[in-house]
């Protein structure tokens, strides 16, 4: 286990750097009871060991997931340029897009999300074939649209789009629905989780939720703790057979 006090920029960069091709990485903060948010958001969990990690990994990233309803939990905008983190960016746009997972579209095209995006990093809307048309044409005017799918939005053929458009590394960061139908369809590559130095009792979701779940347990193997302040800072990969 290393101390956060130990590590300059480059060696966080360096401890979280995606590996080559496509990857799709979760990030998540839970209490030490598994909790995963607190009064039904999870900035109550958070702390700025954690918040400066969340940064980093949204500039990794060339894209970031996460589904309708967590945008509409979280107030969700489009991604803030970091000056901490703003070297990771050359060669790049300086925030990646957002990309909104919806099957029914029901969105807010007036919403900073939709209507603040900058031009370098217009937000993406994943819809199936059967949302509404109508809704498809109205966002489109201030989104890129990707209709993955028939009647459900099929996630591998949504992650296929985005490698296609030169997003292959992915951050999704939410919400447990949406994280649950990704690890339901073998998709999760990592997992990034803080772990907060609380109890929070027996009515807080966890960092998964519904009725979909993979056809086994997804064995995970440990990359790295990094701790400060009692807050854990785990990431996991995905164990292979080979592991």
């Amino acid at each position: 286990m290393r101390h956060l006090a130990d590590l300059a920029d480059e060696d966080l960069a360096a401890a979280y750097a995606y590996p080559p091709g496509r990857c799709l990485r979760a990030n998540f903060v839970v209490s030490a009871d598994g909790a995963a948010t607190v009064n039904g958001v999870s900035a109550g969990l958070s702390s700025p060991a954690d918040r400066r990690v969340f940064l980093l990994l949204r500039n990794l990233a060339d894209v970031v997931v996460v589904g309708a309803g967590t945008v509409r939990a979280e107030g969700y905008g489009p991604a803030r340029p970091s000056k901490a983190w703003r070297w990771l960016r050359d060669g790049r746009p300086p925030t990646p897009p957002i990309a909104v997972v919806s099957a029914r579209l029901d969105l807010d095209p007036a919403s900073r999300l939709l209507s603040a995006a900058p031009p370098h990093a217009r937000t993406i809307v994943i819809t199936a074939a059967s949302s509404p048309q109508d809704r498809r044409a109205e966002l489109a005017s201030c989104a890129e649209v990707i209709v993955a799918g028939d009647t459900t939005v099929d996630l591998h053929a949504a992650l296929r789009a985005l490698a296609d458009r030169g997003r292959p590394r992915m951050l999704t960061e939410g919400g447990p629905h949406l994280f649950a139908e990704l690890a339901a369809a073998g998709l999760v590559d990592e997992l990034c989780l803080t772990i907060a130095p609380l109890l929070t009792g027996p009515h807080a979701s966890r960092i998964v939720a519904g009725a979909l779940s993979p056809p086994e347990p997804l064995p995970l193997a440990l990359a790295h703790v990094i701790e400060v302040e009692s807050y854990l800072l785990c990431r996991y990969t995905r164990k292979t057979i080979d592991t």
